[in-house]
């Protein structure tokens, strides 16, 4: 999946979080686990990535730090548009919480997100005065950081009817001022072809500014659908979504229900039968233990 459709699906979660928020369907759990264990896995490449990066920046000259160059420019770009969903996916998670008295995804959310403000410290410090970016990419990344800031603010300020969203935005009094544009347009006459305007703008302003493949498509699908995951099918009808977007639902829900049968069914390691009171796995346990961290 590439870097793109996650800023869509950051759309799609911001203006449809309030669903989520004020329903009474809990987020899934299994979707919860599974956006934070496909987070920090790409948290790490990006770290792993960066370092590389940096370490082999000056070494050589010619076709391969060309390649390189491409390569860190696909994961930068990366770091910088993903901070959109990773922003509005905590607030959502944050404020369902806060509604319904629960602590099921805001520690999740929090430690993702602080990871990632990390790994855009280090694009930062690279774009400022890192080897081996030339200065073209380094102002045209810099460009595409300040559009994704401007439209993470933009998005966050739609959740802000529902509590205090300002720890979740880049620029909190942008926020604001976005959150009562977008209280006068749903007010207005017009207030119902608000969502096709933001969605044709928000592709109009990325999808020429990104390089065509992305570094880690694997990890960014695994969090689009661990995200769609805790949203009910309704969504989907009513948006008339990518068809795409609908799969990777589906395939993440088709992934729980196996796994749920196979925990019922469940054999031990040994091949034996499990009794549904014993416990789980030495696996199951051990992810378990990972995700309350």
């Amino acid at each position: 999946m590439h870097a793109r459709d996650l800023v869509e699906l950051a759309a799609v979660v911001s203006v449809h979080g309030p669903v989520l928020v004020r329903g009474a369907a809990q987020p899934s759990a299994r979707g919860i686990e599974d956006y934070w264990i496909a987070s920090k896995c790409r948290l790490d490449r990006w770290g792993r990535s960066l370092r590389r990066f940096t370490e082999q920046a000056g070494r050589r000259s010619g076709p391969d730090r060309a390649r390189r160059a491409t390569l860190v420019r696909g994961v930068l770009e990366e770091v910088i548009t993903g901070e959109m969903l990773t922003r509005v996916w905590a607030a959502v998670l944050c404020l369902y919480d806060r509604s319904h008295g629960t602590d099921t995804g805001e520690p999740i959310a929090r430690s993702v997100l602080v990871g990632h403000l990390e790994a855009r410290h280090r694009v930062l410090t690279l774009l400022a005065r890192g080897p081996g970016l030339d200065t073209a990419a380094a102002v045209k990344l810099n460009h595409l950081r300040r559009r994704t800031e401007r439209w993470t603010d933009l998005l966050v300020g739609y959740l802000a009817g529902l509590g205090d969203v300002s720890g979740f935005a880049v620029n909190p009094e942008r926020a604001r001022d976005f959150a009562e544009d977008v209280c006068y347009r749903s007010d207005s006459a017009g207030g119902r072809r608000a969502w096709p305007l933001l969605l044709a703008s928000l592709r109009e302003a990325f999808g020429s500014a990104l390089q065509p493949g992305s570094p880690n498509a694997d990890l960014n699908a695994k969090i689009a659908s661990s995200v769609l995951s805790c949203f009910q099918q309704e969504l989907f009808d009513s948006l008339g979504l990518l068809r795409s977007l609908w799969m990777l639902r589906l395939a993440h829900l088709t992934d729980d229900a196996q796994g749920m049968i196979e925990e019922l069914l469940g054999t031990d390691r040994r091949g034996g039968k499990r009794r549904p009171n014993d416990p789980p796995g030495p696996r199951r346990t051990e992810r378990l233990r990972r995700f309350g961290r």
